[in-house]
């Protein structure tokens, strides 16, 4: 099934190849016609797969409904969303986790993207077998306390809307 991103959004995508295998470090997409001074949630995820400008794939669609279409007290005033994985290679199928997965600039985008917004999503649902990982992701949410702090119910490609978006305490 093919996913396209919300209507009145603008994406950018940074995508690299890297010794012949792709990793995507980082998608950003706003919200057409938000203030300037509108929040920024960064969506902390496991690994991307084909979503990029031009099309979404089902998890960041059900991201982008839930923070720009549902008026969701947490997302009041969101106008940009940021999504950055727990590795950065692009995989659909066969995802192993592998530390070679990570990607050479993924951490350094994973800090970036947490410093520069409100909000930090854990959006990887309520396990994650990747314990150096979610240890790394909390570590650098850990220096960020003044912001709010959510995760979600299960991982966004099996969401429902119903009590998906839950409090983190961090």
């Amino acid at each position: 099934m093919r996913y396209l991103h919300i209507n009145g959004v603008d994406v950018k995508a940074d995508f690299s190849t890297e010794n012949g295998v792709l990793y995507r470090y980082r998608l950003e997409i706003r919200k057409i016609g938000s203030p300037a001074s509108s929040k920024t949630v960064c969506a902390i995820m496991q690994n991307p797969s084909y979503a990029g400008e031009e099309e979404a794939d089902k998890s960041v669609q059900f991201l982008e409904k839930n923070i720009f279409q549902l008026d969701l007290p947490e997302f009041k005033n969101v106008g940009r969303l940021i999504v950055v994985n727990q590795f950065a290679r692009v995989q659909t199928n066969g995802f192993v986790g592998d530390p070679t997965e990570i990607g050479e600039r993924n951490d350094l985008a994973i800090s970036k993207a947490i410093a520069e917004s409100d909000i930090a999503l854990v959006a990887w649902g309520s396990s994650n077998r990747f314990s150096e990982r979610k240890k790394f992701v909390l570590d650098q949410l850990s220096s960020q306390r003044h912001k709010k702090f959510y995760q979600t119910k299960m991982h966004p490609s099996r969401g429902r809307y119903d009590g998906f978006i839950l409090p983190l305490e961090i």
